[in-house]
């Protein structure tokens, strides 16, 4: 089976009548692909940047606004995630910690274990949590606070993390105890609560290093809709996988 990466340069690339059945494509840049007259049943697409994509037409229909309104309509809560006052903010806060309380005691009651299974090479609940507590430290203690070394090692990366030059070494090569996750993870969860006990107008609006990519300007208030996204998407993948381990019994 012929496998692509970065390495490989498919721009502009034309396919006609290629069979591309049960094909898999994970953190590739598609924006523009142009398909007409394809055969796609069963396709299963997962854009978590869809909302700031100009379009996504399916047969003519821009079904960005469509998929966004089901996605708040299963989620109570997602829909306050861009709120951009104190109040606002605070109030999408509290949906999500109710959200993952609610979810982290699902997990719960899974067989022992069921925490650290991945399903379809897709991270575990418990690597999930561990990636909320760097995307935390990323967006909240280095971009917010100002933190030189904001990471807790317990932290998970995502694939692209070393090979964009970044140190991974500041994590743990040792996966840890999924009792010391849900604290790491708990203790995160406060910071963000914290701070938005006590913010005002005036500090969602200062101006942000953007910890990616510095020549993007951020504001306090753009940072925490990040960990509000990061949130929200994560909690989608994760119930998506909660609901196959226990559909396997």
């Amino acid at each position: 089976m012929a496998t692509f990466d970065r390495s490989d340069d498919l721009r502009g690339a034309t396919f006609v009548g290629v069979d591309l059945t049960g094909a898999r494509f994970r953190g590739s840049e598609l924006s523009g692909v142009v398909m007409r007259g394809v055969e796609i049943g069963g396709a299963d697409v997962d854009a978590p940047w869809l909302p700031h994509a100009d379009f996504f037409r399916v047969n003519g229909v821009d079904v960005i606004p469509l998929v966004e309104a089901e996605l708040d309509r299963r989620f109570p809560g997602r829909e306050l995630r861009r709120a951009g006052d104190p109040e606002g903010l605070r109030a999408a806060w509290r949906a999500l910690e109710r959200t993952w309380e609610a979810t982290t005691a699902r997990a719960a009651a899974l067989p022992p274990g069921a925490v650290d299974v991945s399903v379809d090479g897709e991270w575990s609940f418990a690597q999930t949590l561990r990636h909320l507590v760097m995307a935390t430290d990323t967006w909240l203690r280095r971009a917010v606070l100002g933190v030189a070394q904001p990471y807790h090692p317990i932290g998970q990366t995502d694939h692209g993390y070393a090979l964009d030059g970044n140190d991974p070494s500041v994590f743990s090569a040792v996966t840890p105890p999924y009792g010391e996750v849900l604290e790491v993870r708990a203790g995160r969860q406060a910071m963000v609560r914290e701070l938005l006990a006590t913010v005002t107008p005036e500090e969602l609006a200062v101006e942000r290093r953007n910890p990616w990519a510095p020549e993007h300007p951020e504001t306090t208030l753009s940072c925490l809709h990040v960990i509000l996204e990061e949130e929200w998407e994560h909690h989608r993948y994760a119930v998506r996988d909660l609901a196959v381990i226990e559909a396997r019994g």
